[in-house]
């Protein structure tokens, strides 16, 4: 049986494609249905809801709808961070409205940092752990994702600890924009180590925002040195100018088909330059791989030819 998160993920995912497609006036008859069908199991997704679904009524002009929305949310305690609101081209009709400015303005007061204990899973019983991967989530996911995506490690001796980042673009939504900030909430995750822990090989680890954030954490040595990286999808934006220590792992890893693979192409001769190897996977999108075995390769040094 699906758990309300579970629910709420897929229905992001298939109204986020239609939106791609051109389709907002279908991705709002589902999440009509799925929301009607659910019920109060999305209540905690409230605010990122009414944010998509205000972005989809933008598309179709329908600027009144669009705010009457984010305004109903906003009354229930939603808020949502003003980048969102005010750089989204799908609400540029609603900037210069009273309400609009309001929402703004309430939202700055109400935003807020959640600061989150990680999640630290080890191998089974018995065997010996060699190294401690660290894995940090996308955007709009949390631990618990990474937790279960990077769980592969758990099967070659490694321990796996799942950060969950504090910074928050709405009520539910976390991710990495701010690097300082990732790096403090690392920290944090990191005293959580138990002492068998502490002093085992290290990997950065992420996907998508976080793997940007992981990348930057193994470029930087901040807040602490790491042995290697290894990062999957990764929304890069400017890199460090120059890398902390050699890394070993030292991998990204891009699907032939993610939307984020032209940014990562672009970026090819910075990353090597660092010594990083660019793996890619053929026919994969913004996504994790269904076999593990890339990033497993990746991880234990066995993944060293470049991709085509």
């Amino acid at each position: 049986m699906d758990t309300a998160e579970a629910s709420y993920d897929r229905l992001i995912d298939d109204a986020a494609a239609l939106y791609e497609q051109g389709q907002s006036a279908t991705a709002l008859q589902l999440m009509d249905s799925v929301e009607t069908e659910l019920g109060a199991e999305l209540e905690p997704w409230s605010a990122e809801l009414a944010h998509l679904r205000a972005c989809l009524l933008g598309t179709l002009g329908r600027t009144d709808d669009a705010l009457q929305v984010l305004v109903t949310a906003s009354d229930a305690g939603g808020w949502w961070h003003e980048q969102i609101l005010t750089e989204d081209d799908d609400l540029a009709a609603l900037q210069d409205l009273p309400a609009f400015r309001e929402i703004v303005r309430t939202s700055r007061e109400r935003r807020k940092s959640d600061p989150v204990a990680p999640l630290i899973e080890l191998p089974a019983a018995g065997r010996p752990v060699v190294r401690v991967v660290v894995a940090l989530h996308g955007a709009g996911l949390r631990a618990g994702h990474a937790a279960r995506e990077w769980a592969g490690v758990l099967e070659d001796g490694a321990a796996l600890v799942c950060v969950e980042s504090s910074q928050l673009m709405s009520p539910m939504y976390r991710t990495w924009p701010d690097r300082a900030k990732a790096a403090e909430d690392i920290a944090a995750a990191l005293e959580y180590l138990p002492a068998e822990l502490r002093g085992l090989p290290m990997i950065a680890a992420g996907f998508s925002a976080g793997g940007r954030a992981a990348l930057d954490w193994a470029l930087t040595g901040q807040p602490v040195p790491v042995a290697g990286v290894v990062v999957l999808g990764p929304a890069l934006r400017e890199l460090p100018e120059t890398a902390h220590s050699a890394l070993s792992p030292a991998v990204v890893l891009i699907g032939t088909d993610d939307e984020l693979v032209e940014v990562v192409d672009e970026a090819t001769g910075q990353l090597e330059a660092f010594g990083l190897t660019i793996v890619k996977l053929p026919g994969l999108g913004h996504e994790f791989p269904a076999d593990f075995g890339p990033l497993r390769d990746a991880i234990s040094g066995a993944s060293t030819a470049k991709g085509a």
